[in-house]
């Protein structure tokens, strides 16, 4: 008889792709699949997670491995973004779609709560959430309650996303501290509680008991023993296993669609100038605080490297061969200026009525200014998330990883760091799977796991930057 291995399965639940993994018991991936779901609509119109898919593709996704042959799964966890409700009533029925986190907030409703509660750059100190609308989770909820008073009174349970995914499966509901604490505006990180809006409004009596995010329930599902995460914020995930591994303080800059400088070491509270600068906090499994800043970056830059292609006649795609240039690159930072009008990133900036690329005879000169621009709001970003911490290291992670330009300007503007890549397409999964394990990772694990690469100071006769 064929022994079978025992692993850990995890969800991991993204806006585009719904992600399933199976790891062993040394954290190695030994299966994976993909799939993408079709949005629904909310009541407006306005795209949502389609939840009865969803539940479908997760309920039959692990029955079916529930009975493979070859592997044996002991626990199952689940990640996935955060920001997002799913709101039941005492029979565990969803009583709303679970609305898209970019759906517009009446502006009545942002301000009797601001008018109510005190001026925005306080709260967001207090909460370690910048106003952003639905992104500020907690807002929904308040939301509901002034327009949608009848559904408010039925919610038994408002249950944040990734723990709404365990629920489906343990039918207990639970509130963790890394979905409480991602920009919100329901935590009060100063007094290490719900905000004392969320008592006065009696949104607490929606929420359900907090665990922390270690917790696993042992449960029998279709006649097998197996303990169940209570879920857990993907961002604080995809940070675990650096946290783990790594014994030294750093700074994580994940990069992507948003362009993230995670801090699990600052503890400062956020200043106002911090709120201005787009500054929030996340929080780690145990409930500390992580200084955060982010910037729009892999948006914007998608939509000027497509305006780049359509001027110089080049196929989408061929930014992908670019690399660095050193003469291009002292050319341009000879007489520096700014060229690109930005349109999705609010950052304070020089504002331009239009992009200028007259100047600029190639596409990769061209390039090589944008990732310039984009270059000046990273340095920023990132060393304010630095703050005062003693931080010698800096890991990058995410798909700019691969733009050669990128990672060499990283490499010149914070030559003071040991700054590293790493190349893994396991995300927040591989913390989610950890989370739940009574193993952890050996001090060789991120090098070998995560393929890094040190970078090494561009040797650049220019003045030297302060970050």
């Amino acid at each position: 008889m064929t022994t079978k291995t025992e692993v850990t399965a995890v969800f991991d639940i993204g806006k585009t792709n719904k992600k399933f993994f199976l790891f062993d018991t040394g954290f190695r991936e030994v299966y994976r699949e993909y799939t993408m779901l079709d949005d629904t609509t909310d009541e407006d119109g306005y795209p949502a997670e389609n939840l009865e898919q969803l539940q479908q593709w997760l309920k039959g996704m692990l029955d079916r491995i529930l009975h493979a042959e070859e592997y044996k799964v002991t626990a199952i966890n689940f990640s996935s973004y955060g920001a997002s409700f799913v709101h039941v009533d005492e029979n565990g029925n969803v009583l709303t779609p679970l609305y898209n986190y970019t759906k517009p907030l009446p502006e009545h409703i942002s301000k009797e709560f601001y008018d109510t509660y005190g001026d925005p750059i306080d709260f967001a100190t207090r909460t370690g959430s910048p106003r952003a609308e639905m992104l500020n989770s907690g807002m929904q909820l308040y939301w509901i309650k002034k327009t949608k008073p009848e559904i408010f009174e039925r919610i038994k349970y408002s249950l944040h996303f990734p723990q709404y995914l365990s629920y489906l499966f343990t039918g207990i509901p639970l509130s963790d501290y890394t979905s409480i604490g991602c920009h919100t505006g329901l935590w009060d990180y100063e007094a290490n509680d719900y905000h004392a809006w969320v008592y006065k409004e009696e949104i607490d009596r929606k929420l359900p008991p907090i665990v922390p995010s270690e917790t696993a329930l042992s449960m029998t599902y279709k006649r097998r023993k197996i303990k169940i995460g209570v879920g857990i914020h993907d961002s604080s995930a995809a940070l675990l296993p650096y946290i783990l591994s790594e014994k030294k303080p750093f700074l994580l800059v994940s990069t992507g669609t948003w362009s993230i400088s995670l801090n699990p070491y600052n503890q400062e509270p956020l200043s106002g100038e911090d709120v201005e600068h787009n500054c929030l906090n996340y929080m780690r499994t145990d409930g500390k605080r992580v200084k955060a800043t982010r910037f729009f970056m892999g948006n914007e830059y998608r939509i000027q490297v497509k305006k780049l292609g359509a001027y110089y006649a080049k196929a989408y795609g061929y930014h992908r061969k670019v690399k660095f240039d050193r003469r291009l690159y002292m050319k341009l930072i000879s007489n520096p200026s700014i060229h690109f009008k930005f349109e999705g990133i609010k950052l304070r900036r020089k504002k331009l009525h239009k992009t200028d690329l007259a100047p600029f005879s190639t596409f990769e000169e061209a390039f090589h200014q944008l990732m310039i621009e984009l270059m000046e709001l990273q340095v920023e970003t990132s060393g304010r998330a630095i703050g005062n911490s003693r931080i010698n290291k800096i890991f990058i992670d995410g798909g700019f990883t691969d733009n050669d330009v990128f990672v060499k300007l990283m490499s010149h503007h914070f030559r003071d760091f040991k700054v590293r890549t790493t190349r893994n397409s396991l995300g927040s999964a591989l913390g989610a799977a950890m989370v739940i394990s009574e193993e952890k990772p050996g001090p060789k694990f991120l090098k070998k796991t995560y393929k890094m690469e040190k970078l090494a100071p561009l040797l650049l006769s220019v003045q030297r930057d302060n970050v």
